[in-house]
């Protein structure tokens, strides 16, 4: 055993450190499409906040790159660690530490899934709102991304619903930011500071995040389109309703028949009306009282017919609930079809015609495929993109990034920019910020190990 190992295995105990070969797979990568798996040389498994404290304290002092793994689900490559590197896995820490029915908050360690945080939330009826699309997602791993999903667009990301956290810093420390209340003017908020930063400045080793009310009536409306360009068009109008949908989604097409295939989901549009379609809209309602969804159904549906959807169709229980996680499965989906990068850029709403346009031309231009579907509720455009030729690919993202910015928008809204996006974000964003950004990194991890590569600065 290499002296690192031995001294993991006296802060965390020996049957919670992996070495060398008996590392398994799982831990040498995420989700991403690009970039090759790298088997680290220590996975070690923390029980408690100190015991994640003391790690990087050894990391710091022997300079070994630290790597923090949730479950593994992200797409942009943050979760892949360097050779020679250590994972700290937070599957230990797994806890639902408390439920406070009168702050609406929960406090939970990072390993917690949403699928679980999801149970035991719904026994008192409350939520977590954050659905990134992958419920054996982990907290720890939302406040990396700052996760979204399709329920964004009434509730917020990750940052709008995290209000709290405990972190170990890579000098060994524990330090605790915000609290149970949903506003503060004290400081700089270290909580937002955090939260997104892709495990670069701290881990985090608890969480308080915000919870909501659980509305027992719910629909789901169907409206398809004859052009992208009017469902894009139609968002805005939604929005401004006051309906206040809770998902607001966009599918072209191709994606709908293939997640429709997938699934083996019928929705019930007629063959002339499907085959007239190049897009669809999904819009799901909700109310505590049913009357009155009933109502906002009915005045929904007026509002597509007179956007340009020739129809719109209300989808019962099972056919909502399975298209709903038809779309959240939509990354499995292309990547079964052979995607060779999902990508999630996000713009204002009102950019959402100019951006697709954009992007449909860039694609032409070098031979590719660009299909998809987004959360168009709040502008985050995600695109599966077909081009086995990895210059083309280059170019092509490129061009789609550069259109997203140029438009008001980001290289991405929920996935993060990782490994997978650092060099078209390096090019692109403004240097002054860059450098700034490397300035807080220094503040926070004076002697580089945490993510190092990620976001910015070289990967040894």
């Amino acid at each position: 055993m290499s002296d690192v190992a031995q001294r993991l295995a006296e802060i965390v105990g020996a049957d919670n450190v992996v070495s060398g070969d008996a590392v398994g797979d799982d831990y040498s990568g995420d989700e991403a499409l690009v970039g090759d798996k790298v088997r680290p040389a220590h996975v070690v498994k923390p029980g408690t906040a100190e015991e994640v404290a003391a790690v990087l304290r050894l990391a710091t002092e022997e300079s070994v790159p630290v790597t923090a793994r949730g479950s593994g689900t992200g797409l942009s490559g943050a979760a892949r660690p360097l050779a020679g590197g250590m994972v700290v896995s937070f599957e230990r820490m797994d806890a639902i530490l408390d439920i406070d029915t009168v702050n609406h908050v929960a406090v939970v360690q990072p390993g917690v899934t949403l699928s679980d945080l999801d149970s035991a939330t719904a026994e008192v009826g409350l939520g977590y709102t954050v659905y990134p699309g992958e419920m054996s997602a982990s907290v720890g791993g939302n406040v990396g991304t700052n996760a979204g999903g399709m329920r964004a667009v009434k509730y917020g990301v990750a940052r709008n619903n995290i209000l709290g956290l405990q972190a170990a810093l890579p000098t060994g420390e524990l330090i605790r930011t915000g609290g149970r209340t949903v506003k503060t003017s004290t400081g700089y908020d270290l909580t937002q500071l955090i939260i997104g930063s892709e495990g670069t400045l701290a881990l985090a080793t608890e969480v308080i995040v915000k919870l909501h009310p659980r509305l027992p009536h719910g629909a789901t409306v169907l409206a398809p389109f004859p052009t992208l360009d009017t469902v894009m068009n139609a968002v805005p109008r939604v929005v401004a309703s006051g309906l206040a949908p809770h998902i607001l989604e966009y599918i072209d097409a191709l994606t709908m028949a293939a997640i429709t295939h997938t699934s083996q989901l019928s929705l019930g549009v007629p063959d002339d009306v499907r085959d007239a379609s190049q897009a669809y809209l999904v819009v799901g309602l909700e109310n505590h009282d049913a009357d009155r969804l009933s109502g906002d159904v009915e005045t929904l549906g007026e509002l597509l017919t007179e956007l340009g959807a020739p129809d719109s169709y209300v989808l019962e229980g099972p056919s909502a609930r399975k298209l709903i996680e038809a779309r959240e499965k939509a990354f499995w989906t292309a990547k079964a079809a052979g995607a060779d990068e999902v990508i999630d850029v996000v713009v204002p709403r009102s950019a959402l015609p100019a951006f697709l346009s954009e992007a449909q031309a860039a694609a032409a231009r070098t031979e590719s495929g660009v299909v998809g579907c987004g959360h168009a509720g709040d502008g985050n455009v995600h695109l599966a993109v077909f081009q086995k030729d990895p210059d083309k690919r280059a170019r092509l993202l490129h061009e789609i990034f550069a259109a997203g910015m140029e438009l008001g928008g980001a290289i991405s809204g929920e996935h993060g920019i990782g490994r997978a996006k650092k060099d078209h974000f390096l090019r692109l964003e403004d240097p002054v910020k860059i450098e700034l950004m490397s300035r807080v990194k220094r503040a926070f991890d004076p002697a580089g190990i945490l993510n190092p590569g990620v976001l910015f600065g070289r990967e040894d």
